[in-house]
C-alpha cells in the first residue's frame, strides 16, 4: 500500500495524557491511570490531532460529523470501559468480553458497533516459542477503540496510517484496515520464522555437526504451530464479518476494497504457511524415527554378526571341553590343529557377513 508520506509530527512529550503519571487524565480518574491511552483524530481525511485526552472524544464527535477518532486501551478493566459505555453505548456483553482472556479470534455484531478479537503472534527470535498477543476492538461508525493486554507495535499501526494517508478521507474503514494489517503481518511474520526454524531443523536431521535435539525441538516446534494456526485459521471468517454491507457501519468503502482483499490474502497465506510448516515438520519427526530405527537395525544386525563369529570357538572349546577326547589329545601338534581350525572358520564366517554388508 502506497501513499504521500506526512510532514512528521512531533510525538508527544512524556508528560501528555497518555503517559501514565501523577497529573495523567485517562479514561478512569485513577491517579496515575489504570489505563494508559494513545489518540487520534481524522478530520475531512487529515489527521489534525494526537494525543489529546480521551474524556475529549465526545466533544471532538460532536463539534464535526465529519470526524474519526482512533482511541488505544492498554489494559483497561470494566471500570476503565465505564466511559466508553455512556459515550458509544457499547453493548454490556462485548465489554464483558473485552476484558475477558483467552477467547478465539472473532467478529460480533451488535445494533451501533462491532466487536473484534484477535490475536497477534510473534515468535521469539531463535527459539521455537511462540508469544501470543490478545487484542480486542470496538469498531463504530467513527471510532476504532483497540484493547489490549500485551505491548503490541502500536507504532508500527500509526506508521501504516502515514505511509497511506491519501486514504485517510475513507473514515473509519481506514484506520481498522491499518490495524488489521498490522495484526495480520505480525502472524505472518511469526509463520515465516517458525518455517524457518523447521527449514533448520531438517537440515540438522542428517548433520552429525548440529547439536540439535531434533525431537524434543520438532515437538516445540509443533507446539508452537498449533497455537499459530488457532490465531490464523479464524480469520478468514472473522474477516468476512467485517467486511459484510451493514446499514450502520461500512468499512469496506470502493476505494477500501482493495486493500482488505490484500489483507484477505496475507491471512490466508499466514494460515497455509502454518499448515504447510505442520506437514513438514511432521514429516521431519516421522523421517527422525525412521533414521533412529534404521541405526539400531545396523546395531542390532552388526551384535548378531559378532555373536555369530564368536559361536564358532565357543562350539568347538565347548564341545571338546565335555572331557571328550580329541585327535591329537595331549599333543602339540592336537592344540595347532584346533585353533588353526577355530580361527578359519570364524575367518570364512566373517568373510561370508562383510560381503553381505554385516560388517
Amino acid at each position: 500500500m502506497t501513499g504521500p508520506h506526512p510532514t512528521p509530527r512531533t510525538r508527544p512529550a512524556q508528560g501528555d495524557p497518555q503517559t501514565p503519571g501523577p497529573h495523567a487524565t485517562s479514561v478512569t480518574t485513577a491517579v496515575p491511570p489504570r489505563c494508559p491511552t494513545r489518540t487520534r483524530l481524522y478530520r475531512a481525511g487529515a489527521l489534525v490531532d494526537e494525543g489529546f485526552p480521551a474524556e475529549r472524544i465526545s466533544e471532538h464527535l460532536t463539534a464535526h460529523d465529519d470526524t474519526v477518532v482512533w482511541l488505544d486501551l492498554h489494559d483497561p478493566d470494566e471500570a476503565d470501559l465505564a466511559i466508553l459505555v455512556e459515550e458509544f453505548g457499547l453493548h454490556p456483553l462485548a465489554v464483558e468480553d473485552a476484558v475477558v482472556d483467552e477467547q478465539r479470534p472473532k467478529a460480533d455484531r451488535y445494533r451501533t458497533h462491532l466487536f473484534v478479537n484477535l490475536s497477534a503472534g510473534q515468535a521469539r527470535d531463535g527459539g521455537c516459542e511462540l508469544l501470543p498477543s490478545e487484542m480486542r476492538a470496538f469498531v463504530t461508525p467513527r471510532a476504532l477503540i483497540p484493547v489490549r493486554t500485551a505491548d503490541f507495535g502500536v507504532d508500527v499501526v500509526e506508521t501504516r496510517w502515514d505511509a497511506s494517508a491519501d486514504l485517510a478521507e475513507n473514515g473509519v474503514g481506514f484506520l481498522v484496515h491499518g490495524w488489521l494489517a498490522a495484526v495480520v503481518d505480525g502472524q505472518h511474520r511469526a509463520a515465516q520464522q517458525l518455517d524457518d526454524l523447521a527449514d533448520e531443523l531438517e537440515e540438522a536431521l542428517f548433520d552429525p555437526d548440529h547439536d540439535v535435539d531434533v525431537r524434543r525441538r520438532g515437538f516445540e516446534l509443533r507446539t508452537s504451530l498449533a497455537a499459530l494456526r488457532r490465531v490464523t485459521v479464524p480469520m478468514r471468517e472473522v474477516l468476512a464479518r467485517l467486511l459484510r454491507d451493514d446499514e450502520h457501519i461500512r468499512l469496506a468503502r470502493p476505494a477500501m476494497v482493495p486493500y482488505f482483499e490484500d489483507v484477505h490474502d496475507h491471512a490466508l497465506g499466514a494460515a497455509e504457511t502454518v499448515d504447510a510448516t505442520r506437514d513438514h515438520v511432521t514429516t521431519i519427526l516421522d523421517s527422525y524415527a525412521t533414521e533412529q530405527g534404521n541405526e539400531l537395525n545396523v546395531i542390532t544386525r552388526k551384535l548378531a554378526a559378532w555373536a555369530a563369529i564368536i559361536a564358532v570357538p565357543t562350539a568347538i572349546t565347548g564341545w571338546y571341553g565335555q572331557n571328550v577326547p580329541y585327535p591329537g589329545l595331549d599333543q602339540p601338534w592336537g592344540f595347532v590343529s584346533s585353533t588353526s581350525l577355530i580361527v578359519l572358520l570364524a575367518g570364512i564366517i566373517y568373510l561370508m557377513l562383510r560381503r553381505k554388508g554385516w560388517l
